[in-house]
């Protein structure tokens, strides 16, 4: 690492931890071992921390707190997970924020395995104070809903049906509304994990056979052919063997390349 990245790295540091009054010796290894601890106990790499600090400094969000937390994705990289808390601070702290409501289908289902009925739909309404219309989302049920990953266990999606719609609902308003992007709401992260899942193979092979030291891909590389995930025209697993041919992909890079494909298809 050079002096320039070092200088960077140690700014971000100390600017977090002068933040949340905490020894900037023991910042990294404190979140280690807390906020961005791993669900099977391992802890992030350095540069992974780096890339978690980054995201949080951004949007102000506290890991302390679980505003934000690690997400471990199939490509030994981490996806930022901001828990709806979060999401709702930075929603509410954004300075042309100026309130939001929600309507309800009157209609009601009862999806697989769920406890009780809930609305077919709901929308969220956004306000901003440099704007003279709302910005409208409709998220529907059948399109976001998930269900039992086995037979007879429940997880929030059944248990709590109408607020994890409504908490879908509000995130993808918020997007539109203010640009926040980066950033994933727990639901998204497992199924960015589940796309990854099924476009492994190919590429993987093609990334444990290529040569060990392969130029950095170019941002710009990257956003063009991000582009044609977003359309459709190719899949993540056919992008990210081309790219991989010819560069190093960073974990970064990947996991947009992923999410392009799994949040362009669970919100279209």
């Amino acid at each position: 690492m050079n002096a320039v990245a070092q200088t960077e790295k140690k700014s971000l540091v100390v600017k977090f931890a002068d933040r949340y009054a905490v020894d900037s010796n023991k910042m990294l290894d404190t979140l280690k071992s807390t906020a961005f601890k791993q669900r099977d106990g391992s802890a992030p790499s350095n540069e992974q921390m780096m890339a978690l600090l980054v995201v949080a400094d951004q949007y102000k969000l506290n890991p302390f707190t679980r505003e934000i937390y690690a997400f471990p994705d199939k490509q030994n990289g981490i996806v930022p997970v901001v828990g709806v808390d979060g999401w709702s601070r930075i929603i509410n702290s954004h300075p042309q924020f100026d309130g939001m409501e929600f309507r309800y289908s009157e209609n009601t289902v009862i999806p697989e395995g769920a406890n009780s009925p809930c609305h077919e739909w709901v929308e969220c309404v956004m306000y901003r104070k440099d704007r003279n219309r709302p910005v409208v989302v409709r998220e529907y049920l059948d399109e976001v809903y998930r269900a039992p990953f086995k037979q007879g266990m429940k997880g929030p999606w059944q248990t709590h049906t109408k607020r994890f719609l409504r908490h879908k609902t509000m995130i993808q308003c918020s997007r539109l509304a203010f640009g926040f992007v980066g950033i994933f709401d727990d639901d998204e992260a497992q199924r960015i994990n589940e796309q990854a899942e099924r476009d492994m193979g190919p590429a993987d092979v093609i990334r444990d056979e290529q040569p060990a030291q392969l130029p950095g891909c170019p941002q710009e590389t990257a956003d063009k052919y991000r582009g044609f995930v977003e359309t459709g025209k190719k899949s993540a697993s056919d992008v990210m063997a081309t790219l991989e041919s010819k560069y190093t992909l960073s974990d970064q890079q990947r996991l947009e390349l992923i999410a392009a494909q799994a949040i362009e298809g669970e919100t279209a």
